[in-house]
């Protein structure tokens, strides 16, 4: 008996082909039955299936971030003190309280020169840089588009390749299905017809017998 090839396959099921379940209810409830006591599926995972991976387990701050955002918790509100100009508390003031407020002043002024520096760097540059930017990400986009398509066109072609193959594979077996019972039927049929001749064999053996001994 020759071995199989190691690269042929070997189908036991062509389920693009096979329509039992649909033709015979009680053999589909049979099969439903027999996966209704299967074992179910393990809880754990496999040893070999590594550890979750803790997201910014070296930065505090990142990580009690990402726990707001799980625990749904709102984004806590800006603080906008350090935005006022608030003038001593006690009138007229202590020179203490007026030498705060300014120092308050003169960083507010600073961050206004900053915030201005900025805007004027945003005005002369950032259009451009968005533009990049923008052409960038609809390139990724294009990039990822096509990909998606190409796999799904892949898939296509081979769900497409299986199904003929399983229709080709199936009308084959039902083909040798149809011979086998044919020739089973004949085999059938010449036995039956050996079993008639052997009794009209053992029937003409008794009537000779019979002539012989008048």
């Amino acid at each position: 008996m020759t071995e199989a090839s190691p690269h042929s396959e070997i189908f036991d099921s062509l389920p693009y082909y096979d329509d039992d379940l649909q033709k015979y209810p009680a053999l589909k409830l049979k099969v439903e039955q027999e996966l209704a006591r299967q074992p179910k599926a393990p809880t754990t995972l496999h040893p070999r299936v590594p550890p979750p991976f803790e997201l910014f387990s070296t930065n505090p701050l990142l990580r009690a971030e990402l726990d707001r955002v799980e625990s749904h918790q709102p984004f806590p509100s800006l603080d906008t003190i350090r935005y006022q100009l608030p003038a001593p508390t006690s009138a007229p003031g202590t020179d203490e309280e007026w030498q705060a407020a300014v120092q308050n002043a003169r960083a507010q002024l600073e961050h206004q020169k900053i915030r201005l520096t900025n805007l004027t760097l945003l005005q002369n540059y950032g259009p451009n840089a968005w533009r990049i930017h923008n052409y960038l990400l609809e390139a990724t986009a294009n990039q990822c588009e096509k990909a998606l398509e190409d796999l799904k066109q892949l898939t296509v072609e081979i769900n497409r390749e299986r199904k003929n193959e399983q229709d080709r594979l199936g009308k084959q077996l039902t083909s040798l299905e149809t011979r086998w019972t044919e020739l089973i039927s004949s085999v059938l049929q010449i036995e039956m017809a050996n079993v008639a001749l052997d009794a009209e064999v053992e029937q003409l053996n008794r009537r000779e017998v019979e002539l012989a001994e008048l």
